[in-house]
């Protein structure tokens, strides 16, 4: 098993849908990290740069969900996946993405898996 940083129900506000109305005010979607830092946990010394610092991850995500708004949740996902791998030290992640929107469900949503190539 990989070392893993867990970031749960992360509440993001932002413009999203296909319909024009629906993308006229902010929805509250909830997102569920899963970061596999490059160097794993061992020999951190208690050295928060030396690991993922998920609070500068969190902050990065609402930033990025905040810029423009979107139809798909799975554009919002990809550019998320994309940033993370570029800007932490992340090898490998695992994205999930609620939605509630639809009525007589819990929400709807997607899990993308991504790693650096």
């Amino acid at each position: 098993m990989k070392d893993t940083i867990l970031v749960k129900g992360l509440e993001v506000a932002l413009h999203i849908g296909v319909p024009d109305e629906e993308r006229e005010q902010p929805q509250i979607l909830k997102l569920h990290l899963e970061l596999v830092p490059e160097n794993g946990f061992s020999g951190l010394n208690d050295d928060i740069e030396k690991t993922v610092n998920y609070y500068e991850v969190s902050l990065r995500v609402k930033e990025l969900a905040a810029e423009r708004p979107r139809k798909l949740i799975e554009t919002l996902a990809e550019e998320i996946s994309d940033m993370i791998l570029r800007e932490f030290a992340v090898v490998e992640l695992v994205l999930e993405i609620e939605k509630f929107i639809l009525p007589d469900t819990d929400f709807v949503g997607l899990r993308m898996s991504r790693s650096r190539v």
